[in-house]
């Protein structure tokens, strides 16, 4: 691949095993001026995959498009894995800060060498970015202790109030093994941008709305849909995915990808849409009771044992899971049948969920002493789920592109 820095590797390699700072100035990545997440994902963006095959690669005319068109926002590939990718640098980012445009550079990760991966995601805010967004998707199935390797890291480097966001797999019901609870629990990520490929999915724009926001919406980020005019869908179907987005109370959509993007796909992003009327967003959220497996309990769990319950933090909705669930119920006035619905969740949510130190070893419990300490605010030090072994049921996206 011609557009990495190929001396990168083995830079971090060395500077790694040395124990010197990777980046000599990545210091000033804390310094520079901090935009809330919300402010650097608002309004229109399009994603760059590769610039040279954007708009022909020429720079001047992805300004022209990007006013033209009305974007707010450019996201750029920044790096892959382990490699930084040339094409994000700070004069792309100047020039295109010179025009009135965000720049959010954007990751493909893997988790085979996550603290790499972190100084990779920290060397583009070094070069300017005005947001980092992580693309973790099925690479990433079950490494619970890589992502927090890669995001502790990463928010070392960065700090902790810089923009981030998780652009990852819409339906987290597919993915029971995906660290969705690390990427976008404390310390993760301040947004979710999830990768809402209708077309690909095989759905309606109705339906990727309706599934993911009740999913979604759960782990408490703000949500920017991420649509697609690769495949040319038709037109009025990205108009409806804009409109819905207003229904739904996003701040900001962005889409996938400027090199396939055809010119009715262009039109369809900035043309005027109205907003609908007699329709309103839907307010589901997911139901858990007995039996319910995957990172969705492992989110459950975290915000139960923060309340004060002993209970296990596996991804397993067992008796003991259920008991403290219908403890929690009956003390707050709730039906107490031990199912998690939407009465539920709002109590629960209420509590920010405990902090969990993932490892390869030790206890999968939470014990009394563990939930009163969770309770004052210290990390649980636990194994990873048993729900981190579970298979996705489908990658629902896997047309879409992104690594390499």
């Amino acid at each position: 691949m011609t557009q990495h820095r190929g001396r990168w590797v083995g830079l971090v390699v060395g500077l790694l095993l040395t124990g010197l700072p990777l980046v000599p100035g990545v210091s000033a990545a804390r310094a520079k001026t901090v935009h809330k997440a919300a402010d650097s994902l608002a309004g229109r963006g399009m994603w760059v995959w590769y610039v040279s095959r954007s708009s022909s690669g020429s720079l001047s005319s992805i300004i022209f498009m990007a006013r033209h068109y009305g974007l707010s926002a450019v996201m750029v590939k920044s790096g892959d894995g382990t490699s930084m990718w040339s094409q994000f640098n700070p004069a792309l980012v100047s020039t295109l800060h010179a025009n009135g445009l965000r720049v959010c550079a954007w990751q493909y990760v893997y988790g085979n060498h996550p603290i790499t991966e972190a100084y990779v995601g920290a060397q583009a805010v070094h070069d300017g970015a005005d947001c980092l967004i992580i693309d973790a998707e099925s690479e990433y199935e079950g490494k619970y202790v890589a992502a927090q390797s890669y995001m502790t890291q990463l928010r070392k480097l960065i700090g902790p109030s810089f923009p981030v966001a998780l652009a990852g797999f819409p339906y987290i019901d597919y993915h029971p093994g995906f660290p969705y609870s690390v990427f976008l629990g404390p310390g993760g990520a301040q947004d979710n941008s999830p990768q809402m490929y209708w077309v690909d999915i095989g759905t309606s724009v109705n339906s990727v709305y309706a599934h993911t926001y009740a999913y979604n919406r759960i782990y408490g980020r703000g949500i920017y849909p991420l649509g697609q005019v690769y495949r040319n869908p038709p037109m009025g179907q990205i108009i409806r995915f804009r409109q819905l987005s207003r229904t739904y109370g996003a701040g900001g959509v962005s889409w996938w990808v400027w090199q396939q993007a055809t010119l009715t796909g262009w039109k369809a992003i900035s043309i005027g849409a109205g907003n609908l009327t007699g329709l309103a967003s839907t307010a589901t959220t997911p139901v858990l009771g007995l039996g319910s497996t995957g990172d969705l309990v492992v989110w459950l769990q975290e915000h139960l044992v923060s309340v004060g319950y002993a209970t296990a933090v596996d991804g397993d909705f067992g008796p003991t899971t259920q008991a403290a669930v219908q403890q929690f119920q009956s003390v707050r006035g709730l039906t107490a049948d031990g199912i998690v619905g939407p009465a539920t969740w709002a109590a629960l949510l209420r509590y920010a969920p405990a902090a969990v130190t993932w490892t390869h070893t030790g206890a999968v419990a939470a014990s009394a002493a563990d939930a009163r300490g969770a309770h004052a605010g210290r990390a649980l030090r636990l194994a990873v789920p048993k729900s981190a072994h579970l298979h996705a049921m489908r990658n629902e996206i896997a047309g879409a592109g992104g690594r390499g």
